[in-house]
């Protein structure tokens, strides 16, 4: 069944609750590991600074396979640099009657399909997510096509306080900012933990290698907890590789964080998802 797609897209800019958002429609079959794509037989690894083609994606799977092969399939050497480990949690099943489940990040689907029966209606934040939920079995699936604030204003438009509970899925510490905006409207939100994001504690030796070897143009990050994540992985002694690098980000509060810590070139997709942080970065010349 084809999700259905919410009208109202959210404007670009401001990414209110620090929603894990969508990534890109991408060729099945691909896989994510800390290592270089795109490589042909015989090929060189190193070349010069000012040809480099290197982008590190720096977000967890499910998501990273995908926008590594867009990378690669936009003719750009891909590293993976995931910076931040999910753990998933369980969620009992409600004893209540719920109107519909709320999805912030694909990464709550799982849960979901533990919480509550598979006819529950349930409401995404993105397309991506809302095919995940389909994938795993959910039959009514709504897609607001963008961010936190679009899903807030899909919710109030379709649904109505008086139906019942909203079960609001997220990660650890976000959602909450969702959920307050619902309830100022008169909605019942219970809100549950469907995962935690941790931040990774190494980063690969491969990805320290390219850095200090000057062969990184881009560096891909997908939200603000994802850039505090990839600095702390980060020695300290390939910042300045690190900061001379394109970054391309989905808010203005990662584009901050990063700011502070040296970068000059920073530049905010047109949209909070994955597909605009792609075409943010465009093909290889």
């Amino acid at each position: 069944m084809t999700a259905s797609s919410s009208r109202k897209k959210a404007a670009r800019g401001r990414v209110p609750f620090n929603v894990e958002t969508e990534e890109a429609s991408l060729p099945e079959g691909t896989s994510g590991t800390n290592a270089s794509y795109g490589l042909k037989k015989g090929e060189p690894e190193d070349v010069p600074a000012r040809h480099s083609t290197g982008v590190i994606v720096t977000r967890p799977e499910p998501g990273l396979s995908e926008t590594m092969a867009a990378v690669q399939a936009a003719g750009w050497r891909a590293y993976s640099s995931p910076s931040l480990e999910i753990l998933p949690r369980i969620v009992p099943p409600l004893r209540r009657k719920i109107q519909a489940v709320v999805l912030t990040s694909g990464q709550a689907v799982p849960s979901a399909g533990q919480a509550v029966p598979l006819d529950t209606p349930v409401y995404a934040v993105g397309d991506r997510t809302a095919q995940r939920a389909q994938a795993a079995g959910f039959a009514h699936v709504v897609s607001a096509q963008g961010d936190a604030e679009a899903l807030a204003t899909l919710l109030r438009d379709a649904l109505t306080p008086q139906a019942g509970l909203l079960l609001l899925l997220s990660g650890a510490g976000q959602g909450t900012g969702l959920a307050a905006d619902l309830r100022q409207v008169g909605f019942r939100v219970v809100r549950r933990v469907a995962y935690e994001a941790r931040p990774v504690h190494e980063m690969s030796a491969e990805v320290q290698r390219v850095l200090a070897a000057g062969q990184i143009s881009h560096i891909l990050f997908f939200s603000a907890e994802s850039v505090r994540g990839w600095l702390k992985a980060l020695p300290g002694s390939l910042l300045a590789q690190a900061a001379a690098a394109t970054a391309i980000v989905m808010s203005e509060a990662a584009e901050d964080i990063l700011r502070h810590a040296g970068w000059r070139d920073v530049r905010i997709a047109p949209h909070p998802n994955a597909a605009a942080l792609l075409l943010a970065l465009g093909a290889c010349r």
